[in-house]
């Protein structure tokens, strides 16, 4: 199953709107990169909160999706080759290349699921005022382009951080990983800081 590994000028079929479904296996929505710009320049700028009040146990996630499979296990699948599953939908085999430094991995263990936005950049973002039935849609969104299976080290190394604090290695990932960020928080109403804004115009030049 090949993973789309860029890809700023491919637009989706209309409206990218949270908590839809519809994504096609082994697909992730994307703009092009003039929508992504106004997308951008549409976010509302603000200075970022701070995280009283923070636990992730307030944005639920890896809920069941069908049967005994839940979201981390779908995107396992989802963004893996000839991946392989017991019974209880955990991945035993496959490959999975991670799109933050290319490098590809043949054992599950070694991918982490991450979320593009992270559930703290969400919270000091916004989220912090929603209802919990929102950040759980927000943790376990499939029809945008917030979950990505990546090398665990490097979800680790990006912890919480923002774009000007962390980029993916692989250099040639920043347009996606800027559209990536841009379309999330512009479907949910979160807000940017200006050094977050400046960091994901820069990414986009490498458009």
């Amino acid at each position: 199953m090949a993973m789309l590994v860029s890809g700023c000028a491919v637009p989706p079929a209309g409206p990218v709107k949270p908590g839809t479904s519809g994504t096609a296996a082994g697909e992730v929505p994307t703009i092009p990169v003039t929508d992504a710009r106004k997308r951008l320049g549409e976010l509302s700028v603000a200075v970022r909160g701070v995280l009283d009040g923070y636990d992730r146990a307030k944005f639920p996630h890896w809920k069941t999706v069908s049967g005994t499979c839940n979201v981390r296990e779908e995107l396992l699948k989802r963004d893996g080759a000839d991946v392989g599953v017991n019974a209880e939908c955990a991945a035993v085999s496959g490959t999975w290349r991670s799109v933050y430094d290319g490098e590809t991995w043949r054992k599950a263990s070694e991918v982490d699921v991450d979320h593009v936005v992270p559930l703290a950049q969400a919270w000091v973002s916004g989220a912090k005022t929603w209802k919990q039935s929102r950040r759980e849609q927000f943790a376990n969104e499939l029809a945008l382009p917030q979950l990505r299976v990546v090398t665990d080290n490097l979800n680790q190394q990006k912890g919480d951080k923002a774009p000007e604090e962390w980029k993916p290695p692989l250099v040639a990932f920043w347009c996606t990983y800027a559209t990536d960020w841009i379309v999330v928080k512009h479907a949910y109403g979160l807000t940017i800081t200006v050094p977050e804004r400046t960091a994901l115009s820069s990414m986009l030049d490498r458009c």
